[in-house]
């Protein structure tokens, strides 16, 4: 294999010689690379490793180089990550087309085993627990019981990929959250393997098959999310095609002022950054206010790297990477070759470091106040002195919009969507009676205050603050309001270890915020049902309700369809509403209740002092660490009785879980021809800003929905749906969720709110689904029309393959989101841009329109399509530009996807 001459080196860290591939010396042929972002770097020495003439050539090195004179590049690289990271809600899908790979080399007469990942891959189960009971002692175990029985057939699943496939590890339920136990136990920072009797180190690197992958940054380890289509192409051993990104500097002076926490700085640098465009960017921070920002804090920034839409937000190695491998419990000699490896590859930070970017920004640490993020985008910070304000706009946005869907419902005598009910009504308070106690439930109430995701739960300042200000609180003679669903879900064990040995589990407790599992819960869309007394109340008076959690994200829908306004905040604050009871209540100013002597008792009474919360930090030690992970991969007795086939390849059951994908049926050695589109019709058009989660939603089923109603055609009890992220494993459930978000808002239908369309040109209104089923049978393509940011959100390869398995051909959007735009080709979905200025509103368009697409069989990367609108007034072209942006992504598109290139490719007919 060729390489730049004599880049190939030696490390002497103790006893041990490794090789490594050496940028000082290739900038000795390349040129000067000292300024160059670390970032940059990282994938500079990727290409050096791989070097081969073909899928790397020393041209795809010297642009890296160049890129310091203009802070950008049109060249795109092959990146081979060094391994792969899957969540349960992703990864059982990703294990599902694997084993549809071999089932399909098979049929081609090949050997199965040749569908085996090339490159180390790690599945977390934490995406699959519900908070189904909370308030007791007993929750965790109830919730632990319930998510076994409810996922057994997924469990088995992923118990026989386990077996099945090499280097594929699985950890089990119970255990933690993906990101959590990524930087607390599998990141190395930097990876070793041995080859050819030789000892090699290079840069840890990886690629994950959900969003906040990026949180493994703050380790300075490159990482990203990707959907699960491009990851399994990297598993098996694919290059991740990218264009050399853009790099924006953020610059971090100064030091927190005293009671702001790690959540109220990622809110502002979210904002800050959603303000500057940054999507499909990398973000690298720097300054020498890195010297006083602990690791913990760094991972809370690099995780939320999805919502202000980087595609990574990475911290460069110091001192503070090595103090928290050592307290993590990496071992010493992994911790002196970070710091060796590092220094000699110019990848340590150093002071007054001040690489070439292609923009920057800054922030004075000093400035940042308490804050919050709602009510339904983690980008829209309020400063928690305006929250009062903010929920108040909210209701008079909320009230002017249900006026107009009023109006239009009166004057067209139609209905709302399929599940979706609305009153109409000015929202009311209603009375409540529950467990014997009678409350006003009032616009604006908390009904779920949730401490969830790895975000926060990840840094013991802010969870010791949380167990503080419940301490404070408790002892005051505070309680939660009876109306709020409290619950505690960390990522790792070692969080529960270290608020025990601060005696912080028992106020925790106190206030009602037990332990309810190990996973993502809340966050994900996971929160369980509220009480029925609660929901008949929201139903009844329309009520505009709230959820506070600690989570990344608070999409409309995603906590809980009944919950329209949805606040991100620190865990301390989470409990602090949870006292208050509504995010109507100025906390700065009101009291959040009386003591017991009936006196006023403020939030700034029961705030912990940052000389508390770091007293109280001290417990955290290695041992918590090395006792928690040091059987990560075990699991408990129940996931240990599981028993599986031995079989290489997997004997499909009858299943509403897990069923054999339809994508690989009647696929030959090579591709069939590229159609154009003709006359396709819309399937749907949407506006800005449309997510992952309204393509593809994660969480409940209605029972009245198509998916609903093929879950009880086949036997399967509303009370036993569970939810569209554990289905993900069955294609029929999936592509009948596709667009069937309650909040999603098709324009084709004035007025309704839920995944529903009109039929063309009957006029018929129907489910989405089953519009898309009577176009099939009508023999038409089908096409989406959206407005900016398409796919914001979630890494959700379902929210491509159910588009895909609708029928659709091509979606035409203002803009696209990274990965989701990835995905849709990865699908052999063709994503198409409108000119700048033009848009489904300057074209007027209404969804009646027939679309043909020419050009598709001559696609360049970033060309141009001629799209021809079809009224009944006579047509138009318009120019639309292809988003297929390298030759990789051309070429997994002409193969009808990534998947079937890589198979064809494993079996030499690629």
């Amino acid at each position: 294999m060729s390489k730049i001459p004599d880049t190939l080196s030696t490390l002497e860290v103790g006893s041990t010689t490794y090789h490594y591939y050496s940028l000082p010396q290739a900038a000795g042929v390349l040129g000067n690379i000292d300024r160059l972002p670390k970032t940059l770097k990282i994938l500079l020495e990727n290409q050096l490793r791989f070097a081969d003439d073909e899928s790397v050539a020393e041209e795809d090195m010297q642009a890296l180089v160049d890129w310091q004179t203009e802070g950008k590049s049109s060249r795109e690289i092959g990146y081979r990550p060094a391994r792969v990271l899957m969540q349960d809600f992703t990864g059982v899908p990703g294990v599902v087309d694997l084993a549809s790979m071999r089932a399909a080399v098979e049929s081609l007469n090949e050997d199965p085993a040749k569908i085996n990942p090339l490159t180390p891959v790690d599945l977390v189960i934490d995406h699959s627990v519900m908070v189904d009971n909370f308030g007791n002692a007993g929750a965790f175990q109830e919730n632990v019981d319930i998510e076994m029985q409810r996922n057994r057939e997924r469990y088995e699943f992923l118990r026989w990929g386990q077996q099945a496939f090499d280097n594929f590890r699985v950890v089990p339920p119970g255990t933690g959250i993906c990101h959590q136990v990524n930087l607390e136990y599998l990141g190395k920072t930097v990876w070793t393997k041995e080859e050819d009797g030789k000892s090699f180190a290079y840069p840890d690197t990886l690629v994950g098959t959900d969003s906040h992958t990026t949180m493994i940054n703050g380790l300075g380890v490159l990482g990203w999310g990707v959907g699960g289509i491009e990851a399994e192409a990297a598993m098996l051993g694919q290059p991740v095609s990218m264009l050399i990104p853009e790099v924006i500097g953020f610059k971090l002076t100064g030091k927190m002022r005293e009671g702001i926490t790690a959540t109220d700085l990622v809110l502002t640098v979210t904002e800050m950054l959603r303000k500057k465009g940054v999507v499909g960017k990398f973000v690298e921070f720097y300054g020498d206010g890195l010297k006083d920002l602990p690791l913990a804090d760094r991972a809370t920034i690099a995780n939320m790297a999805p919502e202000y839409g980087a595609t990574c937000g990475f911290f460069p190695v110091d001192d503070e990477t090595l103090n928290y491998l050592r307290l993590t419990g990496r071992e010493d000699d992994q911790v002196a070759l970070v710091e060796a490896y590092s220094k000699a590859q110019g990848l340590w930070r150093e002071p007054n470091d001040e690489p070439i970017f292609t923009d920057a920004l800054q922030l004075d640490m000093t400035e940042v106040v308490a804050s919050l993020a709602g009510p339904k985008r983690p980008q829209d910070r309020v400063a928690l002195q305006d929250m009062a304000s903010a929920f108040g706009k909210f209701m008079q946005e909320d009230t002017k919009a249900n006026a107009t869907e009023k109006g239009k419902f009166s004057s067209e005598g139609g209905q709302t969507a399929v599940g979706v009910e609305r009153s109409f009504k000015d929202d009311t308070s209603q009375a409540v009676k529950l467990n014997d106690r009678d409350f006003s439930l009032d616009p604006g109430a908390v009904v779920i205050a949730a401490i969830t995701s790895c975000t926060n739960t990840s840094n013991p300042s802010v969870m010791m603050a949380a167990g503080l200000l419940a301490r404070k609180a408790r002892e005051k003679g505070l309680t939660t309001q009876p109306w709020v669903k409290t619950s505690l879900a960390p990522g790792s064990k070692v969080v529960t270890d270290y608020l025990a040995a601060a005696g912080l589990n028992e106020d925790l407790d106190a206030l009602g915020f037990n332990l309810v599992g190990y996973g993502c819960t809340t966050c994900i869309g996971n929160s369980g049902p509220l009480a029925d007394e609660i929901e008949q109340a929201i139903n009844t008076g329309d009520l505009a309700v709230a959820s506070v959690l600690s989570g990344n994200r608070n999409f409309e829908g995603r906590v809980h369809p009944l919950v329209k306004t949805n606040w991100l905040a620190s865990p301390p604050l989470v409990v602090a509403y949870a006292l208050a009871g509504n995010v109507q209540r100025d906390l700065t100013q009101e009291p959040l209740g009386q003591d017991s002597n009936g006196e006023p008792v403020y939030l700034k009474d029961i705030w912990p002092t940052q000389a508390e919360i770091a007293t109280a930090v001290e417990k955290v030690n290695t041992d918590m660490f090395r006792k928690e992970y040091g059987a990560v991969f075990e699991g408990d007795d129940v996931w240990k009785a599981i028993s599986v086939s031995k079989s290489k390849v997997y004997q499909w059951p009858e299943s509403t879980y897990i069923q054999h994908p339809p994508f690989f049926e009647g696929m030959g050695r090579e591709p069939d021809a590229i159609e154009d589109v003709h006359s396709a019709r819309v399937l749907a058009m949407l506006g800005d800003s449309v997510t992952t989660d309204h393509i593809s939603p994660a969480g409940a089923i209605k029972p009245d929905s198509p998916a609903g109603r093929y879950l009880q055609e086949n036997g399967v009890k509303p009370v036993d749906f569970n939810s569209y992220g554990s289905r993900r494993g069955n294609h029929e459930v999936m592509m009948r969720g596709t667009f069937a978000n309650v909040r999603i808002k098709n324009e084709m239908l004035d007025g309704v709110v839920g995944g529903e369309t009109r039929h063309v040109p009957s006029g018929e209104q129907m489910a989405i689904y089953d519009a898309a089923m009577k176009y099939k049978e009508e023999g038409k393509p089908l096409v989406v029309i959206a407005g900016k940011e398409y796919g914001t959100g979630s890494s959700r390869d379902w929210a491509a393959k159910g588009t895909r398995l609708l029928g659709v051909r091509a979606v035409i959007a203002e803009s696209f989101e990274r990965i989701h735009r990835s995905n849709l080709i990865g699908m052999g979905v063709v994503p198409l841009q409108f000119a700048e200025g033009e848009s489904r509103q300057t074209l007027k368009l209404t969804g009646d329109e027939e679309i043909s697409i020419a050009g598709l069989s001559d696609l360049t990367p970033g060309g141009t399509v001629k799209v021809v609108i079809k009224t009944a007034d006579g047509e138009r072209t318009v120019d639309a530009k292809c988003r297929i942006d390298t030759v990789n992504e051309l070429a997994y598109y002409r193969h009808g996807g990534i998947l079937h290139y890589v198979l064809r490719k494993m079996i030499g007919a690629a």
